[in-house]
């Protein structure tokens, strides 16, 4: 990865005349997708607040690599021999050293002003540690359902944060503080993708860290309409590691009891189940259950 100068310290006097660095740096993490990712990367280098654009490359065996060297001299890419799912993320933020961080897909990318207002946020409430996004799908621009859930969060909002706290949001239309993303440790390594967002937003609100959603910063998210085999068996497992991790015993055996009933009769159950007894034993030594008062307002959220 190149490298760049690094920022001035906020002691020195930058010059007049002089570029003030960036506050947001975008993330984007991809695997085998480099004529989707081309777009993503037109549409964010474009960004009128030319933010410093880093790709993890997941082991891609495309021309990926290739295409981001003759198209995109100004993008950074740090490659990995093999795919680290959600973890490339990881990877990307303790890269950048922006003080806040974007991440995108590589079928999204962020609306003009979007990042300005998410740092203005971020400057403005201290203890807000990611903003998540309205999101606006495909080239028509619907809205996506899961904006209306958010903003009518039952968790509700907190004085000091510019709007109602969640549990949950896309990872594609995330801003995150990076110290409070180190802070909460990143992306889960049990759940290597699918439904990573929610522990994510779990590990921040326990360690003090407002997620809010703030329908002002809008990203797009161009998703291809191809059927994803296998993906509902992964979040149902993921969602029950979720459990093992984080959650109250109890309801960790019952959610992992129902799945094995259905496991009995259900081919996509079953292959969740295998993959949670797979990685139980991990989890169950990774164990820190949420603090009671962020328990008490996960409970609040209505289960989908």
């Amino acid at each position: 990865m190149r490298r760049r100068s690094a920022r001035p310290s906020p002691a020195v006097r930058v010059p007049a005349g002089a570029v003030t660095p960036p506050a947001v740096g975008v993330v984007v993490a991809t695997r085998n997708r480099a004529d989707i990712l081309a777009t993503a990367l037109e549409h964010l280098t474009a960004l009128p607040e030319r933010p410093p654009v880093l790709v993890v490359d997941n082991g891609s065996t495309d021309h990926t690599r290739a295409m981001i060297a003759e198209r995109f001299p100004g993008v950074d890419l740090l490659a990995h021999p093999a795919n680290r799912g959600a973890l490339a993320r990881n990877d990307g933020v303790r890269a950048l050293t922006t003080r806040y961080i974007a991440f995108s897909d590589d079928d999204s990318w962020w609306r003009h002003g979007a990042l300005s207002r998410a740092a203005r946020l971020l400057d403005t409430h201290p203890r807000l540690g990611l903003v998540t996004a309205q999101v606006r799908v495909g080239p028509e621009e619907r809205p996506d359902p899961l904006n209306a859930v958010l903003a009518a969060s039952p968790v509700g909002r907190a004085p000091d944060l510019p709007g109602p706290e969640v549990f949950g949001f896309l990872a594609c239309a995330a801003v995150v503080r990076r110290s409070a993303f180190l802070d909460a440790g990143g992306f889960h390594p049990l759940i290597f993708f699918g439904g990573e967002e929610t522990l994510l937003a779990y590990d921040l609100t326990a360690r003090g860290w407002g997620v809010s959603y703030c329908a002002e910063v809008v990203a797009h998210h161009n998703p291809a309409p191809a059927p994803r085999p296998g993906r509902n068996a992964v979040m149902r497992r993921n969602e029950l590691i979720g459990h093992w991790l984080r959650r109250p015993l109890p309801l960790a055996f019952r959610s992992t009891a129902r799945l094995l009933a259905e496991a009995t009769c259900d081919p996509e159950a079953r292959l969740a189940l295998q993959g949670l007894l797979a990685r139980l034993p991990a989890a169950l030594r990774q164990r820190r259950p949420l603090p009671p008062w962020v328990e008490e307002a996960v409970r609040r959220v209505p289960v989908p």
